[in-house]
């Protein structure tokens, strides 16, 4: 018992000599403005504690222990306690905002050039200064792996243009606002264009008045945030500043004179209760006229496809050389609000919170049709819906424009939690997000509904009106169709459940582990009767019952993240997450990271990881009648069939599974004294069973095809639908280059070069045809898809810029060097039918389903200047210029077979293969697939930004 007593008293002596001391203090910057959330860590433990939105902070330590003050954005400062109480500490600047990154680690952040991963930082002041009306067209002009452009035609697409990573398509790019995965688009790209088969978020409808900064993650990133993190993640952080507000009034114009752009934003934000939270929101307001762009089209090749009179067609071209096509950019008006914000509930507490709801309305046009396409022998009734002052037709009837209306909302929300516990860093949150697209058409018919009923004639003479009964020699179609149609349209929602943790273990050792829940619901919304029955509304079908509905699944994930400083020189990182989908089973995938100092001012570092994306319901689900351009045929009604089907199971269509990946970058990166900082990434990106929407197929001549029977029924041209159909590999360099503070005659020059060149971008092994297709002598990936997929985006582009700031002016110079193209259009496979004499084709002419020429668009350079000029400390005038000299796309046939180029060589032929890719040159300068940059021309827009 003596003996314990002892024990018990030398263990009490023992520990009363490890005198504990309560430190408290403010931390500042150098102009005494407080500093919140500065993490405070006793060095050598996980004891820590944040500063307030005051400044100030408390914490408890040994009285020899040292205190680790840092902040992104600051330099870290340790500082010796000493048995002082009050400690006020002053950190200096350190790293920029352009230089931190919050993506890519679920353990701590870290900086640009210090990071195992290669990321690229946007602050606002580099949105803005884009003079982009959007968000997603600022990108496009200043991250050379990021592309988006316009597609030539504007039915839905016109809501939201496809966007893509490294050439990967818009599915495989993840969106993050403030960290947390905002919800995709309800819309679903199926023309002929880049993007085809695939779906994204709206990131246009982000307010850039809203934006803090931009996170680009080129990298894989599944491992960390589970499906579609493929090519990337983008991470948008919003702003958080208070009393900081401003006014923007922009409009512009292009030099054509149309396109007009008006538009006011709002962006400010105050504190809550005693300097407890914030709140920051912004509205945007804005409007935007049609531009048009169309060609002078060709009569020769009008008379062919529409076997029409050559007289008749060239009568109609002397008065509308463009057959009144409008093509081009069209008219949006869209309203966008968003808030974030965030309240002190403790010491070691905070509540946040994001909200953001978009209304946007876009009109746009289909192709005219022409009174020869349309014509009023065939449809008498048309002269009546659509008078004008065609003097050869009765009553005038000139054709008439089938015109879209698309409506969007969007909304995403996010509430959380950060709180301590138990030395735990635990973040818990809720997000919730949808996307609906709704359609109207008008100036429109129906071309095969029969008589309603009100006008049935009881032709048998029974007293009774049979079902679909009209009397005797009366009109097939319908001469009371109703003008304007509802279609329907579709809705995507989302429930996102997180929980997020992390913890320093030692000065050498960190985890993070979490969970997510997610629930999605995808719709599609029924049109009205007239819009799908027969052959539905001209030029844009409803959705029919039978192919609409509500769809619905959910996943769960969880992960595991430890990141080793082996030295102060050597990271290794290191994920593993797994996730369930109640659709198609359990995935396991990992990513693996290292860091090496090379020097204090050089990194290298690399990474490996697998990745996976799972089928959206968009894909699985989407079943449609869709109007495309046939060349040669003009506009023809396809059928898109979805997986689970019966008609797919008819066909021997199986069911999607997910896309898996494999990833691996290598790279390094510096900030050197001289203030020029630069990085070098290769990277390597292999996926297998990639989900593509397949060429259009058509039938096999055989009636009792299974095949044939499905067109027959439907009257559809050809059917077309989604399959894990190729693997791919994509390979390529991205380099960026800062050179920055450099002293230039009374001001200062900052100069920036970045580039991405893709080496490779190409089908792995064959295409995974089903039967059906494959004995057909078809497949759903011909030259046509895969030109769109590989090629359709720039090889290569580069931006080269320069801002200077010369007292109350500043300049900003941007040249984007666009790379060259290539598309492989449908109308340019075996033009051996084309030639009028059959002597003239070559010899060693194949007719194997290949293209006979290549379109290719040629390298430009697109310069854009803005100038601003700080009239007060309030008021700040800007003006841009994008596209400064008017470059337009241009194209040129390239890649000719002997039968493509005897007909460049001038052989007689029906019709001209650029007809065929430009339906008869209503899309003469960007084809009907598409272009590789604007076609408005010069844009000029001017900003007024009055600070609060």
């Amino acid at each position: 018992m003596q003996k314990i007593t002892l024990l018990l008293l030398g263990t009490l002596f023992s520990i009363s000599s490890i005198a504990q001391t309560t430190v408290k203090g403010t931390v500042s910057d150098k102009n005494n403005s407080p500093i919140s959330g500065a993490n405070i860590v006793e060095d050598g433990t996980s004891n820590g504690s944040l500063t307030d939105f005051d400044g100030n902070y408390t914490i408890t330590v040994q009285d020899n222990a040292t205190l680790v003050i840092s902040l992104l954005g600051y330099e870290t400062k340790s500082v010796k306690v000493n048995g002082q109480t009050t400690l006020n500490i002053t950190l200096a600047e350190g790293l920029s905002l352009d230089e931190v990154v919050v993506v890519g680690s679920r353990t701590a952040p870290r900086s640009q050039t210090d990071t195992a991963l290669p990321v690229d930082v946007l602050t606002s002041e580099d949105i803005q200064n884009t003079g982009q009306v959007t968000f997603d067209k600022a990108l496009q002009y200043k991250i050379p792996s990021f592309n988006t452009v316009q597609t030539p035609v504007n039915d839905a697409t016109s809501l939201l243009d496809p966007y893509e990573i490294r050439n990967m398509g818009p599915s495989r790019t993840l969106i993050l606002i403030n960290g947390k995965r905002k919800n995709l688009s309800a819309l679903l790209y199926t023309q002929t264009s880049p993007g085809r088969g695939e779906t994204g978020a709206d990131i246009s409808a982000i307010p850039t008045d809203a934006i803090k900064r931009v996170e680009i993650l080129r990298d894989g990133a599944s491992a960390q945030y589970g499906s579609d993190a493929i090519a990337g993640v983008m991470n948008i952080i919003l702003k958080d500043d208070v009393n900081k507000g401003s006014a923007t009034l922009r409009t512009g114009i292009t030099s054509e004179g149309d396109g007009e752009m008006v538009g006011i934003s709002v962006n400010n934000g105050s504190e809550i209760g005693d300097d407890k939270g914030f709140v920051n929101y912004t509205i945007d307001l804005s409007k935007v006229n049609l531009a048009n762009r169309p060609g002078t089209v060709d009569a020769a090749g009008e008379a062919a496809d529409f076997g029409a009179d050559l007289a008749d067609v060239q009568e109609f071209l002397s008065r509308n050389p463009d057959a009144n096509n409008i093509n081009g950019s069209p008219e949006t008006a869209s309203s966008k609000f968003l808030i974030n914000g965030g309240l002190d509930l403790s010491d070691d507490t905070e509540l946040y919170f994001n909200t953001a709801y978009v209304y946007k309305k876009v009109n746009s046009f289909a192709n005219y049709r022409t009174p020869y396409w349309r014509t009023a022998d065939d449809f008498p009734y048309l002269a009546d819906f659509f008078p004008g002052d065609n003097p050869t037709n009765a009553g005038g009837y000139d054709g008439y424009v089938p015109t879209f209306e698309g409506l969007l909302n969007d909304y995403n929300g996010t509430v959380g939690v950060r709180t301590k516990i138990n030395e735990w860093n635990v973040d818990l949150s809720y997000t919730t997000g949808g996307n609906t697209q709704t359609y109207k058409v008008n100036q429109s018919h129906n071309r095969n509904e029969v008589f309603s009923p009100s006008t049935w004639v009881d032709s048998n003479s029974n007293g009774v009106i049979d079902d679909g009964e009209v009397s005797e020699g009366a009109p097939l179609y319908q001469s009371n169709s109703q003008q304007s149609f509802d279609p329907g349209g579709t809705k995507f929602t989302h429930n996102v459940g997180n929980i997020d943790m992390n913890r320093i273990l030692s000065d050498k050792v960190s985890i993070g582990v979490g969970a997510e829940f997610r629930n999605e619901t995808f719709e599609v919304i029924e049109g009205e009767l007239a819009s799908y029955d027969g052959g539905g509304a001209d030029s844009f079908a409803g959705n029919a019952p039978q192919n609409s509905g509500k769809f619905n699944r959910y996943n769960f994930g969880g992960y595991l993240s430890l990141d080793y400083d082996v030295s102060e020189a050597f990271l290794l990182s290191g994920t593993v997450r797994t996730e369930n989908y109640s659709d198609f089973g359990n995935t396991f995938v990992y990513k693996f990271s290292s860091r090496y100092k090379i020097t204090d001012k050089i990194s290298a570092r690399a990474s490996v990881s697998s990745g996976f994306r799972a089928p959206t319901l968009h894909q699985i689900y989407t079943q449609k009648a869709q109007y495309s351009f046939v060349p040669g045929q003009g506009i023809q009604v396809g059928g898109l069939i979805n997986n689970v089907s019966t008609q797919a199971k008819l066909l021997g269509i199986p069911e999607l599974d997910a896309e898996t990946s494999k990833n691996f970058t290598i790279g390094f990166g510096g900030k050197l004294a001289n203030n020029l900082s630069f990085t070098v990434d290769y990277y390597n990106i292999s996926v297998e069973d990639r989900i593509v929407l397949g060429t259009e197929i058509g039938a096999t001549g055989d009636a009792a095809n299974p095949l044939d029977i499905l067109l027959s029924e439907n009257n559809l041209s050809d059917v077309s639908f989604f399959s894990n159909a190729i693997d791919t590999r994509t390979s390529g360099i991205d380099v960026v280059l800062s050179k920055r503070n450099i002293e230039l005659g009374e001001g200062r020059l900052n100069l920036n070069l970045s580039g991405n060149y893709t080496i490779q971008n190409e089908r792995d092994g064959d295409v995974k045809d089903i039967p059906l297709v494959a004995n057909s002598g078809q497949s759903v990936v011909n030259e046509t898809q895969e030109a769109l997929f590989f090629t359709s985006r720039p090889e290569t582009k580069w931006i080269l810029g320069a801002d200077y700031e010369l007292g109350k002016f500043g300049f900003n110079l941007n040249n984007t060097y666009f790379g060259k193209t290539k598309f492989a259009q449908q109308g340019l496979q075996n033009l051996e039918g084309l030639f009028i004499d059959s002597n003239d084709i070559p010899a060693d002419a194949v007719q194997d389903g290949g293209s006979d020429l290549r379109t290719e668009f040629l390298a430009k350079i697109v310069t854009d200047l803005g100038i601003t000029y700080s009239a007060t400390d309030k008021i700040t005038l800007a003006l841009n210029v994008n596209n400064l000299l008017n470059v337009l796309p241009e194209w040129e046939f390239t890649d000719a077979t002997s039968t493509g180029q005897a007909i460049l060589d001038g052989a007689a032929v029906v019709n001209s293969p650029s007809n065929l890719i430009t339906f008869n040159q209503r899309y003469s300068q960007m084809t009907y697939d598409g272009y590789h940059f604007s076609q408005l021309g010069t844009m000029i827009n001017f900003s007024m930004n009055y600070r609060f």
